[in-house]
């Protein structure tokens, strides 16, 4: 059938240039005579590799010579625990609840110390980022930490809480690389690369060295340590080569395009597109408040069930996959990331319509 308009929520699409590029590379890379998939990480060859990608991504995001890059593992919700493992010194910390995520995080870091749920979103099933402009911030926090997009809820935080001068913490594994972002604002990004960036298995983390010590919550695994990945250039065992050679890949591709800016600029058009006819139609309606929506992922509702299921076998049948919301809230949700072309998402809108022309 050829490609098909992949609105999945991740592992995600990916530019069709980068897949090509990988699929010339297979059992050949650059005269290496070997593919990435087999070769050593110990290799000069995959060397450049990695140190190309995080330079990229410097390069990208602006990245301050204080702050770590890390590929690490387990996607973001090893992150749930390795964060207060090697942060919560006073074990206390500070999280803001805007949706499963960030939910299962505040939960994980229960485990660990006084994790207090300071905002919350759950009151309207996390359709709006809560004001946090005057939280009650703990003295003794640690960190203060968000989801700043919500995958399954599409929500985004359009301005970052005022943490009272303590350190934030932000997971943004669905809006990474979408826009220009200020890196010095945060104590610790991370993200899975797989809804925005590469394959499913690269976990990248940016962090502020001086958090990166051997002061960790007594037990932590050597593993579970920011140090032992920062002292081996996220060499420290075997990382994952292919997906970080994607990324790198990615990373090219991005500045190809003219960077961040312009992929913002990209983003807020198709993310116009969509909403836009969302908000005219009879039939589909938005979930999000407007001033919360995000760019990356754009959940919608029929408001009928059945509806929902004959739009999303209809789309499916019309090369439009992975339109099927989240299990735990039903309907619909396009996620329509950095390598949605945006004919993708008017070709949508116009089955969108055509759909509603036949089902009203």
């Amino acid at each position: 059938m050829g490609r098909v308009y992949n609105f999945s929520a991740g592992p995600a699409v990916l530019p069709e240039e980068v897949l090509k590029e990988a699929a010339a590379e297979m059992l050949d890379y650059q005269g290496s005579g070997q593919s990435v998939m087999e070769m050593s990480h110990r290799s000069k060859v995959f060397d450049k590799i990695i140190k190309d990608a995080e330079q990229d991504l410097r390069d990208l995001l602006n990245i301050p010579d204080n702050y770590k890059v890390l590929f690490l593992q387990g996607g973001a919700h090893l992150q749930f625990a390795m964060i207060p493992m090697n942060l919560m010194k006073n074990r206390v910390a500070d999280y803001i609840v805007t949706g499963q995520w960030a939910k299962r995080a505040f939960k994980e870091a229960q485990k660990f110390g006084d994790a207090k749920c300071i905002a919350s979103s759950e009151d309207k099933t996390f359709s709006y980022i809560p004001d946090c402009s005057d939280l009650p911030i703990d003295e003794n926090a640690d960190y203060v930490y968000i989801c700043e997009n919500n995958t399954i809820y599409g929500t985004k935080f359009k301005t970052l809480p005022n943490t009272k001068g303590k350190d934030l913490v932000a997971d943004v594994s669905s809006c990474f690389l979408s826009e220009p972002m200020d890196v010095s604002k945060y104590a610790i990004i991370y993200g899975g690369a797989q809804k925005n960036i590469g394959p499913a298995g690269v976990v990248i983390a940016i962090i502020r060295e001086d958090l990166i010590t051997e002061d960790v919550l007594p037990g932590t695994p050597t593993m579970l340590q920011f140090k032992t990945h920062a002292d081996n250039d996220s060499l420290y065992n075997t990382p994952p080569c292919y997906g970080i050679y994607i990324c790198g890949k990615v990373f090219k591709w991005l500045k190809k395009q003219g960077g961040l800016e312009v992929m913002k600029e990209r983003n807020e058009k198709k993310a116009k597109i969509l909403y836009d006819f969302l908000d005219q139609s009879k039939l589909f309606k938005g979930t999000v408040e407007k001033n919360s929506r995000s760019l990356m992922n754009v959940p919608f509702v029929t408001g009928d069930a059945d509806l929902d299921a004959k739009f999303i076998k209809e789309a499916t049948e019309a090369g439009f996959v992975n339109l099927k919301g989240h299990r735990s809230v039903g309907g619909m949700r396009a996620s329509i990331y950095n390598a949605m072309p945006i004919e993708g998402v008017e070709k949508l809108v116009e089955f969108m319509k055509k759909f509603e022309a036949e089902n009203a």
